[in-house]
């Protein structure tokens, strides 16, 4: 989880800069190499090292997944691409234990990075010849031409084929000198009041998450016994809320975005965007999360006392699908905030936020043993929730000085702009 906090702001400030493409092609290139290692080593030092090196390569490439939505739609139409990538990386949590606990069950334990290599495999090959580049720094709206390694192999072969070019017509305008990733970028947005309130409270949404998952294993074991396999099965009510809530998501976020430009005034311009200065897009977003994050909070606390009271295991299981309905939907939610809230740079933006979450939740899941251990899994779930609850007014005050900060950062970059114009004349 370390590596997964420090990797992120590296590949998205290179995927801001360099491009979508060769970010994604690094990333799961460094993946697919680390899972061949895996597959192959023969004792613990190898096993850690290689999997950090497994983590890096993988996590880069959730902040550029949310960096292609902000390339490819605006934010009145957010929300329904949002619940589609959702429900794709929601879907991880809810098959992968099964799957995994068939290939280890049956084939033994090498055969889950083998799986790995050969499924990130075959998505890279498709990705490699057709799926284009969309960053903005890159391509701009789509009008200007990729070339380089930005190109599908596909357009690179048919480039090759074709008549060269008349030199009076312009196929593409000069790309912007490729400099080294900083991932300081992601510290300086993690400084903004408006996002630095934002992550810090995503971040206890995605403790109440991580946390979950990271004991259910072991308590499901300890209260009833069950094998690999079987506990594997009890993670799909989770992940089947956690994929309910991609497609609440999707037409919450729409339906409110419509309904406050509606109270306002605003016609929304789905082809432009609109003028984010003049909307209120914190209070669009946070809105309908509210009520979900609160019957969140107490399925979350409902979910402690009914392991501590060792029920049947229906009970659990119907709470944890209401936990990954309303807290992972809570989360998601939040995430489509961030991209909105710094535009420029989404997959930054969304570094820095992976980069918070990730090391509160690697100390988290170091504490989580010990605290069930001193208070029991009640008091342990509950505190967990009660800490979502202290912490709600933070949500308030960004919805009232968000738009202050937004309009702050746009000054700023106009000035900057203006002052680089003035200095190259």
């Amino acid at each position: 989880m370390v590596l997964q906090a420090i990797t992120p702001p590296i590949f998205g400030d290179f995927g801001d800069t360099a491009g979508r493409r060769p970010a994604f092609i690094i990333s799961f290139s460094i993946y697919m190499v680390a899972n061949l290692g895996l597959a192959l080593q023969r004792n613990y030092a190898a096993l850690l090292v290689l999997r950090m090196l497994q983590s890096a390569g993988s996590s880069g490439t959730l902040a550029l997944c949310f960096a292609v939505i902000a390339d490819v739609s605006v934010s009145s139409e957010r929300g329904k691409y949002m619940g589609i990538l959702g429900a794709g990386i929601n879907a991880g949590p809810a098959l992968s234990p099964v799957l995994g606990g068939i290939l280890a069950e049956y084939l033994g334990w090498r055969a889950i990075f083998w799986f790995c290599l050969i499924f990130s495999g075959a998505w890279l090959i498709p990705f490699v010849l057709a799926v284009p580049e969309t960053g903005r720094n890159v391509v701009g709206n789509g009008s200007t031409t990729a070339t380089g390694w930005n190109m599908t192999l596909l357009d690179y072969v048919r480039s090759h084929r074709q008549p060269a070019p008349r030199p009076d017509v312009q196929q593409s305008s000069p790309k912007p000198p490729l400099r080294f990733p900083n991932p300081f970028n992601a510290l300086r947005v993690a400084l903004q009041k408006d996002l630095a309130m934002l992550y810090l409270y995503g971040t206890l949404v995605y403790l109440v998450f991580i946390l979950i998952c990271a004991t259910l294993s072991t308590e499901f074991s300890a209260i009833y016994g069950y094998s690999d396999l079987v506990i594997g099965l009890c993670y799909l009510p989770y992940g089947l809320g956690c994929c309910s809530a991609a497609v609440f998501q999707s037409y919450a976020l729409d339906w409110n975005y419509r309904r406050i430009a509606h109270a306002i005034g605003l016609t929304i311009d789905y082809r432009r965007g609109d003028d984010m200065s003049k909307f209120p897009i914190e209070k669009a977003r946070i809105q309908p999360m509210l009520p979900v994050l609160s019957m969140g909070i107490a399925a979350t606390i409902c979910y402690g006392w009914v392991l501590q009271a060792e029920t049947h295991v229906a009970g659990p299981l119907v709470l944890l699908y209401v936990i990954g309905l309303c807290v992972t939907g809570s989360f998601s939610i939040l995430n489509a905030l961030v991209i909105d809230l710094y535009p420029e740079a989404p997959a930054t933006a969304i570094a820095a936020n992976n980069l918070v979450r990730c090391l509160f939740g690697a100390g988290g899941t170091a504490v989580i043993e010990p605290m069930l251990a001193a208070l029991g899994r009640g008091w342990t779930y509950t505190f967990w929730g009660l800490i979502l609850v202290v912490f709600s007014p933070m949500l308030y005050f960004l919805a009232r000085i968000g738009p202050r900060c937004r309009e702050e950062r746009r000054l700023k970059r106009t000035r900057d702009s203006s002052s680089s114009t003035g200095s190259t004349e």
